[in-house]
């Protein structure tokens, strides 16, 4: 099953597939569960892709909200009903010390959190609020967290464990920009965005630190189309909005949101 999927995915991804793979087969041939880690959007895909070939297996994804981006995935054999299976899944629920505190943002709680020594599979989606942060946690770690994490971004703050039920999602903000560019090029959209010459884009790109839609993205040529998602590796993401019309000096008018 692998082998056949090896050559539509990047090389960086192979290993993924085969690990996948054999969650399949296991639950298929000798009954096993498999509860996951959070995965990404483009790991879902892959493992949706997989299941679909595999009649004799059931797989269940959950996030803690409908509109969550990383989720655990519980494999199955399809005999088994997963509606009441226990994900494992908690909330960190982080709240400033001061209530004067300077306003942090989603990286701000994701470096604290990954500064203890945590593994970004071990988290869930983040959500920033007014009075703080909910963060999706593997429930095995939850613990942890609520004793060491006291500081985000040199702010004391609290934390408590709360059930997945009391989840507060919130909707990823974006900063819309809006720019004229000459094609909808990859590398000409994330130069102006991130404003950086095209000539110093093409190195990350090339490296494999770009991705469009969560893959893995090389080609500096790739025509970006609406809706599209694209994050370059240290400096954040952001999804095309509206490739518009030309203007009269024959540039596209392109609208951009960063997530914020």
């Amino acid at each position: 099953m692998s082998k056949n999927i090896h050559e539509h995915v990047h090389p960086d991804e192979r290993e993924f597939v085969d690990r996948a793979s054999e969650w399949l087969e296991g639950a298929a041939r000798y009954h096993e569960l498999k509860l996951t880690d959070f995965l990404d959007p483009r790991q879902l895909q892959i493992l949706s892709m997989l299941a679909n070939s595999e009649p004799d297996v059931a797989v269940r994804l959950e996030g803690g909200s409908p509109r969550a981006e990383r989720r655990r995935a519980v494999i199955a054999p399809d005999y088994r009903d997963l509606g009441d299976e226990d994900m494992k899944l908690a909330v960190l629920s982080i709240t400033p010390a001061d209530s004067k505190f300077t306003e942090l943002a989603h990286g701000d709680y994701m470096g604290s959190v990954l500064g203890l020594g945590m593994k970004r599979s071990k988290i869930g989606d983040i959500h920033p609020r007014e009075d703080g942060c909910h963060i999706v946690v593997a429930a095995e770690i939850a613990d942890f967290l609520n004793l060491e994490l006291r500081q985000v971004h040199r702010v004391s703050v609290f934390t408590e464990v709360l059930p997945i039920t009391a989840l507060s999602a919130s909707e990823s903000e974006l900063a819309e920009i809006e720019l004229t560019v000459a094609s909808p090029r990859l590398d000409g959209i994330v130069s102006d965005v991130y404003r950086m010459s095209r000539a110093k884009i093409l190195a990350p790109i090339k490296a494999g630190r770009c991705r469009v839609n969560w893959k893995v993205e090389e080609d500096p040529s790739k025509t970006l189309r609406e809706g599209d998602t694209v994050s370059l590796q240290g400096f954040g993401r952001f999804r095309v909005l509206e490739i518009g019309d030309l203007t009269k000096k024959g540039r596209y008018r392109v609208r951009i949101g960063k997530f914020v």
